[in-house]
């Protein structure tokens, strides 16, 4: 869930059933579930005003909000609602952040590379940045307060965006003079 939406540990480990819009595939942030003095657990408000926001839901969150839903609903009684934590223990008790931490290293043991809770936020960043993502909509989708913020931390794969920029640009310029020399009308102005 986290690496398909871009959520920070706490807000998914907060995200509470009544804030998920399925028919909307959409997620409310409202909360976010810290351990304080890495024990006692605290539900409050998200990191930043920003982060107070819908987030969109792609195919493979959707399948994964399902698959809990289907899972939490198989231990209820029939026809009970959903409440409570998304992601929860079987008693409906909140996920401790380092247990989730603990079960993700373990992907080691399976010969998967070993990533971090927060990795996976980073990684969604970089996959949305590398497929030519606008940096302003990689930025809403993070919920950062500022563009700055989302280019402070991902700025150094903007290289990459830059270096396919300029490239376009030389072709652009070279489709111009190459117009320009068979005497077909360019689109570039005369400054240019």
């Amino acid at each position: 869930m986290i690496l398909a939406t871009g959520l920070r540990r706490g807000e998914g480990l907060g995200l509470h059933w009544t804030d998920v819009r399925f028919m909307e595939r959409k997620v409310y942030v409202r909360w976010t579930l810290s351990a304080v003095n890495n024990n006692e657990l605290h539900l409050g408000p998200p990191k930043t005003k920003a982060s107070l926001n819908w987030v969109s839901l792609n195919a493979r969150a959707m399948e994964a909000l399902r698959r809990q839903a289907d899972h939490q609903q198989s231990l209820l009684p029939p026809g009970a609602p959903l409440d409570g934590l998304v992601f929860a223990g079987v008693d409906g008790s909140p996920l401790r952040p380092q247990h989730v931490l603990n079960e993700l290293r373990r992907t080691a043991e399976i010969g998967l590379p070993r990533i971090g809770v927060h990795d996976l936020r980073h990684t969604a960043a970089t996959i949305m940045i590398t497929s030519d993502v606008p940096m302003a909509v990689v930025s809403k989708t993070l919920r950062h307060s500022t563009l700055a913020t989302t280019i402070n931390i991902y700025g150094h794969l903007l290289k990459y965006a830059a270096d396919e920029a300029v490239h376009a640009l030389a072709d652009a310029l070279a489709q111009a003079e190459a117009d320009l020399d068979s005497g077909r009308p360019h689109h570039l102005g005369r400054a240019a």
